[in-house]
């Protein structure tokens, strides 16, 4: 047991004290957060829209006419489209898409980091929403409307809340998922957890302490989000009675 606990240490001293190679999990921690809050900012405005975009669609189609119709036929053309393509294709693809291709002159890789994993993560939350949006009673927007609202305030103000409340659950896993998929932000030579973890390893040729201690990060922080929107959730039923 002693040999074991002084193995233990010793592996523990090289991946982490020596070199002050923890520095580098701390530094890949911060753009892991950075990315994540960003993209997540990027992906429900971004989402939010697409979703208002196809649910009017879907829920006024039959009583558009005109120059209306038409742009709402666009737009949501657009959306389905923009929605097929990122949901059917790798997140790590659409990362060196960005990074190679589109924005190949550009040297700010937590720019593009930041604008694939929010495009991506817009296409899940849009359908996200929409489901909330088309789960809510015809009769909140006859309501609105009575009220003399317009269709935008009807959504502001009465639909989308009562969306929120309906899909926080499913939102705040896609915010989860998120998280975990920015740990393919290494192929872009991005310095985020995974790939300090792998840096540490490729030096100390010790594959099992940086990488455990990666994956313990990772699950204290979907702990503490998974205990935030527990706590939210009971915020929003007890703001229902």
């Amino acid at each position: 047991m002693a040999e074991w606990f002084d193995d233990l240490k010793s592996q523990f001293i090289l991946n982490f004290i020596t070199g002050d190679r923890w520095k580098l999990l701390v530094q890949g921690l911060g753009t892991t957060i950075e990315i994540t809050i960003f993209a997540v900012i990027l992906g429900i405005f971004l989402g939010m829209v697409i979703a208002v975009i196809r649910s009017s669609y879907d829920k006024n189609a039959a009583d558009m006419h005109g120059f209306s119709k038409v742009i709402f036929s666009v737009l949501n053309f657009i959306s389905k489209l923009y929605l097929t393509i990122i949901r059917g294709t790798p997140v790590v693809v659409q990362l060196l898409i960005m990074y190679y291709i589109i924005f190949a002159a550009s040297n700010n890789k937590l720019f593009v980091a930041i604008l694939a994993f929010g495009l991506n993560s817009a296409a899940y939350v849009a359908e996200i929403f929409r489901s909330g949006i088309m789960s809510i009673d015809a009769g909140q927007f006859e309501a609105g409307r009575a009220m003399g609202l317009n269709f935008v305030q009807t959504m502001v103000h009465i639909i989308i809340p009562q969306a929120f409340k309906n899909v926080l659950p499913a939102l705040a896993n896609e915010v989860i998922v998120l998280l975990k998929e920015t740990s393919v932000a290494g192929y872009v030579a991005m310095t985020d957890l995974t790939r300090a973890g792998n840096m540490i390893r490729g030096v100390t040729f010790s594959a099992f302490m940086p990488l455990i201690a990666v994956a313990l990060i990772y699950l204290v922080i979907v702990m503490i989000l998974t205990k935030l929107v527990s706590m939210l959730e009971r915020r929003l039923r007890a703001s229902d009675h």
